[in-house]
């Protein structure tokens, strides 16, 4: 598995800790990386800002998310799914060298491996239709 991969999947596990703990930040990574010290650094600075990017853009990811969910509250999606989506989101957002379609990927190969074979199109979809309003055809890819 690539250090990018592996980043993206510390940084859900660590939200999903977050969300489910309600513990601070700070308190879940220390935590995490105690239990995790194997990853390499690029991986783990990866992992790191993904999941602190995330937590900090928390209110306007889960305004978007809420949009777009279609008769679904946050509160009621599985955890996982939850925050595969939030941390797809922040990359749609905030990260300009990932390519949109390589997010939406990541995400669903992400959601694959920790959720169930329906969160893959539930995920596939609200991540399309955001990346729909966030980078319209046309605009900024090819």
């Amino acid at each position: 598995m690539g250090g990018r991969r592996q980043g993206r999947e510390h940084a859900l596990q660590m939200l999903f800790q977050w969300d489910l703990s309600k513990a601070s930040f700070n308190d879940v990574c220390r935590t995490f990386w105690t239990l995790n010290q194997d990853s390499e650094a690029d991986t783990r600075a990866f992992a790191n800002h993904l999941a602190a990017g995330t937590v900090r853009h928390i209110a306007r990811i889960d305004v978007l998310l809420a949009r777009h969910a279609d008769h679904w509250r946050l509160p009621r999606m599985a955890t996982v799914d939850r925050n595969v989506l939030r941390l797809a989101t922040f990359e749609l957002l905030y990260e300009t060298q990932t390519p949109k379609v390589v997010a939406i990927n990541e995400a669903l190969e992400i959601a694959r491996r920790f959720s169930t074979s329906e969160a893959i199109q539930f995920v596939n979809g609200i991540l399309d239709s955001i990346r729909k309003e966030v980078a319209p055809e046309g605009v900024g890819e090819p």
